[in-house]
């Protein structure tokens, strides 16, 4: 048996210095634009509380909801039997705003699981974030300006809270006219 050799041409100088650098910034190029197409794009709500909860200050709760003390209150914590007065934002992770109130009475227990959640930790006067799954907010349900899946995050300041009980209280006796009513 006999080999043919194939003569083959010598390559030049710095052809193959040149092919590596080609390759080079291919590849450099192909991770810019995928870099630039992430831009802009919202994380998955899973992917965003799991990089949150390892920040400086989150709290994780057993349910998902996750807070940070902005300014520490004083005295009690509302419960599920009282009314809050709040002051409160509320906005999407790229912070569009869909709610804002500066001072507004509500029910602990009338409002998404994730708030009534929230507001139970919280004392007089103190101001939280909140960060809330969709789990605990509207779910799988779109809520006007609020897509469904969505976190909510709350900037929440609890100005006070009285209980149910003793608010109908001050109803009935302003009805009675034992507190004067204002505007009367």
């Amino acid at each position: 048996m006999s080999t043919t050799a194939v003569p083959l041409r010598p390559i030049a100088k710095g052809s193959l210095t040149r092919l590596w650098i080609g390759v080079a910034l291919v590849a450099l190029a192909a991770g810019g634009l995928a870099w630039a197409g992430q831009q802009g794009v919202e994380p998955s709500p899973s992917a965003f509380l799991a990089s949150n909860g390892h920040a400086e200050g989150v709290v994780t709760t057993e349910s998902g909801l996750q807070y940070k003390i902005l300014e520490d209150g004083t005295g009690a914590s509302p419960t599920t039997a009282d009314v809050a007065l709040v002051g409160y934002k509320g906005t999407l992770l790229d912070g569009t705003v869909f709610d804002e109130n500066p001072q507004a009475p509500m029910p602990v227990d009338g409002v998404v699981p994730g708030f009534s959640e929230g507001l139970q930790k919280m004392k007089k006067g103190g101001k939280y974030r909140l960060w809330i799954p969709p789990q605990l907010g509207y779910g799988d349900q779109a809520a006007g300006p609020i897509p469904a899946g969505s976190v909510l995050v709350f900037d929440v300041t609890l100005h006070d809270f009285k209980s149910k009980a003793e608010l109908m209280q001050i109803q009935q006796q302003m009805q009675q006219g034992a507190i004067p009513q204002p505007g009367r």
